[in-house]
C-alpha cells in the first residue's frame, strides 16, 4: 500500500512545498523564504506539526472541523462507501442513496420550508449556484430583468468569480476584474469600526436601511436577492447589533426580493443553534451550506432552497447548471455520519448551554486587557478588536494588520491557532471544546496579547491613526 507519510525532515518538506505548491491567499515568495508550517496529524482539538509540537486549533481548521479531528467512524463510513459506490454523478435523471439520504436529512434539519438541496463541492461554488438560481427563478416568474444581487462590503462568500464578486473584500476585487456585472454592495454592520457617535442599535438600523435605499435606487423590478452571513466570519467575526437582522428581514418581506443566508461558517452549531438563521430569526429563501456539513472531512457544500423557489425552477424545464461532484457519494456519506455525531453527542447544546457560556464569560474578560477595545462572542465565534485607544475606538497609525500579524505570530509560537483579520483576532474552535480546553485557549491568548502589547510599545506602535 502506498502511504503518504512524513518521511522527510521539515526543511526538506518545506523546500518541496515551496518548489511545487501554490498556496491560497499567500504571497508565495515570502512563504518560500520563511517555510510553511507542516501539519502531520490531529486529534480532538489538537494539531501536531512535523517537529512534534502540539497546537490548540482555535479556528477548527478553516471554521469547519466542528466535531474535532480523528473520528474513526467517519473513516469507516468513507471506506465502506468507497468500496460500494466510490462515484456516480447525479446528472441525466440519475441519483444514488447517499445523495437521497442526505437531502432528506437536511430538509428535516433546516428551518422553515427549506426542503430542497442543490449540491456543490463547497461554499464558493454553492454561492455560484445561488447567482444562477435566483436569476433563473425570476426569469421563470416572467421577470428576467430582476438580476441584481445586493451584498455587503467586507462580506465573504467564496473565492470563485461569482463568490468573490458577491463578497465585499477589496483585495479580492482588485485582482481578476471583479465584481462581475449586476452585483452591488452596501455597508456592513460593524459598529466598532464604523459606528461613529451612534449607539449600536441606531447604527444597526441605519446599516440595514441602506438595503432599502439601494433597492429604491436600483428599482425593485431590477433586484433579485440580498445575500449576507448571519455573522460575518472572514470579515473579522462582525456580530451585528440587535436591531440589524429584524430590519433586514422587514425590508426583504416588504420588497419582492429573495433573502440568501450564507451559513457556510455559522451553520451546524457554531452560533449555539443548528443554523445562524435560527439565532437571529432570519427566514431565508436560500441558505448556503458547507464547512460544518462534513466538518471538513470531505469536500461538500450546497444550497438549501425553499419550496417556492425549488418548485418554480422545477416547472421551468432544465436548470442548465451542475458540477461533476454534485452530491458525491463519499462526501454525502461522510456528511451524514458527521450530522449523526453532532446530534448524538449534543454538540449544539454544548455550545448553547455548557461550554459556550463558559467560553463567553472568559472571552468577555479579555476586554480588560490594555490592548483590547472590544471582546465579542456568539456561540463558538469570537473576536477581539485591538486598539491603541479604547475610548475613541481608534485604529493603529501603522496601518491595519500591523498589530494583528504580530499577535498571530505570537499565538503560533504559544501553540495556539488564532487568526487575525486586520487588527481583529478571531476564534472559531471545534464544538467539542471542553472547559479545560477553554482555560488553555484563554491562557495562551492572554500570553500572546501581553507579548504583542509589549512589542507594540517597545517599537512605538501604540499610536492612534
Amino acid at each position: 500500500m502506498n502511504m503518504i507519510s512524513n518521511h522527510l525532515p521539515t526543511e526538506e518538506l518545506q523546500a518541496l512545498d515551496a518548489a511545487h505548491h501554490m498556496h491560497p491567499f499567500t504571497a508565495g515568495a515570502d512563504l518560500a523564504r520563511k517555510g510553511a508550517r507542516v501539519i502531520t496529524r490531529a486529534k480532538g482539538v489538537t494539531l501536531t506539526d512535523s517537529n512534534g509540537v502540539d497546537i490548540l486549533d482555535g479556528m477548527a481548521g478553516l471554521w469547519c472541523v466542528n466535531i474535532g479531528y480523528g473520528r474513526d467512524s467517519i473513516a469507516e463510513v468513507a471506506a465502506r462507501q468507497l468500496k460500494e459506490l466510490p462515484y456516480y454523478n447525479t446528472f441525466f435523471q440519475t441519483t444514488h442513496v447517499p445523495a437521497i439520504a442526505l437531502a432528506q436529512k437536511l430538509a428535516e434539519m433546516a428551518p422553515g420550508d427549506l426542503n430542497h438541496v442543490f449540491y456543490a463541492s463547497g461554499g464558493s461554488d454553492a454561492n455560484d449556484t445561488n447567482v444562477r438560481l435566483v436569476r433563473h427563478y425570476w426569469a421563470a416568474k416572467g421577470k428576467p430583468e430582476k438580476k441584481v444581487i445586493i451584498s455587503r462590503r467586507n462580506a465573504y462568500h467564496g473565492s470563485t468569480m461569482a463568490g468573490a464578486s458577491l463578497g465585499g473584500m477589496q483585495p479580492m476585487h482588485a485582482q481578476g476584474g471583479l465584481p462581475i456585472a449586476d452585483i452591488v454592495h452596501i455597508g456592513q454592520p460593524n459598529w466598532w469600526a464604523e459606528g461613529g457617535d451612534m449607539s449600536p442599535e441606531e447604527f444597526g438600523l441605519a446599516r440595514a436601511r441602506e438595503l432599502e435605499a439601494k433597492i429604491a435606487e436600483l428599482g425593485e423590478d431590477k433586484v433579485a436577492a440580498f445575500i449576507a452571513e448571519p455573522i460575518q466570519g472572514a470579515g473579522g467575526v462582525i456580530i451585528p447589533p440587535s436591531t440589524y437582522w429584524p430590519e433586514i428581514q422587514r425590508i426583504c418581506d416588504a420588497h419582492e426580493i429573495l433573502l440568501i443566508a450564507d451559513e457556510v461558517i455559522c451553520g451546524f452549531g457554531r452560533t449555539g443553534n443548528m443554523f445562524g438563521s435560527q439565532t437571529y430569526d432570519i427566514r431565508p429563501d436560500i441558505m448556503t451550506i458547507a464547512k460544518g456539513l462534513s466538518s471538513g472531512y470531505a469536500p461538500i457544500g450546497g444550497s438549501l432552497v425553499s419550496d417556492e423557489v425549488a418548485n418554480t425552477v422545477a416547472e421551468a424545464g432544465d436548470f442548465n447548471h451542475g458540477y461533476t461532484y454534485s452530491g458525491h457519494p463519499v462526501s454525502c456519506a461522510v456528511a451524514l455520519e458527521n450530522l449523526r455525531i453532532i446530534e448524538d453527542e449534543k454538540l449544539v447544546e454544548n455550545v448553547s448551554t455548557h461550554t459556550g457560556p463558559y467560553l463567553a464569560e472568559k472571552w468577555a474578560q479579555l476586554a480588560d486587557h490594555p490592548l483590547v477595545g472590544e471582546a465579542k462572542i456568539v456561540g463558538f465565534m469570537g473576536s477581539l478588536a485591538m486598539t491603541p485607544d479604547k475610548a475613541s475606538r481608534a485604529a493603529f497609525a501603522a496601518g491595519a494588520g500591523t498589530a494583528g500579524l504580530i499577535c498571530r505570530d505570537h499565538c503560533f509560537a504559544n501553540q495556539l491557532v488564532m487568526r487575525h483579520v486586520g487588527d481583529r483576532m478571531i476564534i472559531a474552535p471545534p464544538l467539542i471544546l471542553q472547559k479545560s480546553d477553554v482555560d488553555t485557549l484563554i491562557e495562551r491568548a492572554v500570553k500572546s496579547l501581553d507579548q504583542t502589547h509589549a512589542k507594540l510599545k517597545a517599537e512605538g506602535l501604540m499610536v492612534a491613526a
